[in-house]
């Protein structure tokens, strides 16, 4: 991940550069490796970077030859080889950067520049001839981004990576929707991420499930996100999402590893395309070319996974057996209850939410990407939105109808940016880390979210996510090696913040009854407005959410919800079924 802080139109720009760039330090954390920025016309763009791919030749802001166009981004864009063949109009590259091609894209394309892009991506562009400025966020929402204004630069419009560089100068912030592209041109935002799924929900889907197809996309979308030139790992929980990920890109790992190493054989000497005696990367992989493929393929060293997790924690457990038998290098981490809570503040004030359930699974993500990133880890893949598109929370058991069921992960994929996109990203960025999320390719997306919901619904013979899981189920294969051993490929969901020891809710609630009084809950802050605390714990985060921002930045913040559901605990262990199965098992 990068950081970015972009203002256009200010009145007076080279005053305001001093506090651009405090903006832009306040995330540099996100992007610790280098700083730089770029004033045209009355418009500043500053850049935090964390180099993965064109790590000697990308820094931001990126500038075209006649210095008219500059570029702030931060993401991935996997198809950047196949965007720079494609270009109509030769341009001078100076970087390797993937995300150099965003500029030339513009040129030819103008605002429909971001429909062309295959990634992860903020960016704020500038046009100098035009001054305008043009702003896009991924079709999902996975990099944060915000959008700013404020009363006393009523012409200026300001744009971040988070919150906590814009509520110093901004007094009216919004999350920047996914999937659109702003134009200061019409001061207008406009939907460029428009599958019939997600603009007509109520079209249900009638494709029938095609096994090899979902299997297929998620594969080549966990090849795309291993486009890096820097060490990189998986976060393993020990549940179906992650697994599959660790899975498929320890196949992938080992495939382009023995690939490399004909090529060196076939060249004579073990010094040709990056492979060398000991095992170990000398060079490094540029991106994805016209036949979905890494287009240089080297020796990589052995894939690290992590795991974390009280000790005797169900998802670790499950973590080291799935490592064991993918044979990853593994790394089980134990966080004590004491150091969840002392970190509880810290969290939330990267999170910039105060969502109880992404408060719960996002501290042990967030100790967790500190250990990851002292091993010099910067990039790892990470197993968020399996469960949004397919129905895998509990709660889907009592989806009514497969109407519902569809509206239901059409509205939780819609809400990722402000829920599991969010903490990952963050969790992660907190530390230097850039965690990659397969399940949200746009091609896999497509391919699953057509599926009729019939096949996704929870019944007596189907376990939550079924299609998933028997889509990489090779037990009548018996040619093909199995993806996970059977109690992994069927084991039922365990969401992060249980999974991770079942004494760190408890603890939570626990602690939570010692800072919030009974009467404090009946006398909420008058500012809260109708966005009042539902339980002990819910208060206590805000009050430490109030700490860390004002309270306009409330509205970027969505609280977790289960549907069909009377629960006031989003934990998936308050939901019957979750005790129901466990008890089967005894």
């Amino acid at each position: 991940m990068c950081g970015i802080f972009a203002c256009h139109c200010h009145p007076n720009v080279q005053k305001f550069k001093p506090t651009a760039l405090k903006m832009g330090k306040a995330v540099r954390h996100r992007g610790p490796d280098w700083s730089g920025n770029w004033i045209a016309n009355n418009t500043i763009l500053v850049h935090e970077r964390l180099s993965i791919v064109g790590v000697d030749s990308g820094a931001q802001p990126l500038v075209n030859d006649d210095q008219t166009v500059s570029l702030a981004v931060n993401g991935e864009i996997y198809n950047h080889r196949i965007l720079r063949k494609s270009l109509k109009t030769p341009y001078n590259f100076k970087t390797h950067s993937d995300c150099e091609v965003i500029i030339p894209l513009y040129l030819e394309h103008d605002l429909d520049t971001p429909r062309h892009l295959d990634g992860m991506f903020s960016w704020v562009l500038h046009d100098k001839k035009q001054d305008r400025v043009i702003a896009a966020r991924d079709p999902i929402g996975i990099t944060s981004f915000y959008m700013g204004r404020s009363s006393t630069t009523p012409s200026a419009v300001y744009f971040a990576s988070e919150l906590k560089c814009l509520h110093p100068v901004c007094d009216n912030i919004i999350s920047f929707p996914p999937g659109h592209v702003y134009d200061s041109k019409t001061d207008k935002l406009t939907r460029y991420f428009d599958p019939k799924w997600l603009v007509e929900p109520t079209n249900i889907p009638a494709t029938p499930v095609d096994y090899k197809a979902l299997r297929s996309t998620l594969e080549n979308s966990v090849r795309k996100r291993l486009m890096a030139e820097v060490p990189y790992g998986v976060l393993l929980s020990g549940g179906l999402d992650s697994s599959l990920v660790a899975s498929i890109a320890q196949r992938e790992t080992l495939r382009m590893n023995e690939l490399a190493k004909r090529r060196a054989q076939a060249n004579g000497a073990n010094g040709v395309n990056g492979y060398e005696p000991d095992g170990h990367a000398s060079g490094h992989l540029v991106g994805i070319d016209d036949s979905n493929e890494l287009a240089t393929v080297q020796i990589l060293p052995q894939l690290n996974s992590f795991s974390i997790g009280l000790p005797g924690a169900p998802d670790a457990l499950a973590a080291q057996e799935v490592a064991n038998f993918l044979g990853t290098k593994h790394h089980t981490f134990t966080f004590t209850i004491e150091d969840g809570l002392n970190a509880l503040s810290d969290v939330i004030f990267h999170l910039e939410s105060y969502d109880v359930t992404t408060i719960r699974a996002s501290t042990p993500m967030f100790l967790l990407s500190r250990k990851i990133k002292a091993l010099g880890i910067k990039m790892v893949l990470s197993g968020e939105g399996s469960d949004e598109i397919f129905g895998g929370y509990l709660y889907f058991h009592a989806a009514p109808n497969k109407a519902a069921f569809h509206q239901e992960t059409i509205r939780r994929v819609q809400n990722l940016h402000l829920a599991d996109c969010l903490r990952a990203n963050k969790s992660t960025s907190a530390w230097g880390v850039e965690a990659r999320v397969p399940f949200l390719d746009r091609a896999f997306l497509n391919v699953a979210m057509n599926i009729d919901p019939s096949e996704k619904m929870i019944t007596k013979d189907r376990i939550e996510k079924y299609i998933l899981r028997k889509a990489f189920d090779t037990s009548d294969e018996p040619d093909t090696k199995p993806y996970l051993p059977d109690k992994i490929l069927w084991r039922q969901k365990e969401q992060f913040s249980d999974g991770v020891g079942y004494g760190w809710i408890d603890a939570l609630k626990d602690n939570a009854e010692l800072h919030v009084t009974d009467e404090m809950m009946k006398n909420p802050k008058p500012e809260w407005g109708n966005d009042t605390p539902d339980s002990k714990e819910a208060y206590w985060y805000r009050c430490m959410f109030d700490e860390h921002f004002p309270s306009y930045c409330a509205s970027t913040v969505m609280r977790w919800t289960p549907t069909w559901s009377k629960q006031t605990d989003p934990s998936g262990r308050a939901i019957s079924i979750h005790n129901q199965k466990y008890d089967e098992k005894k």
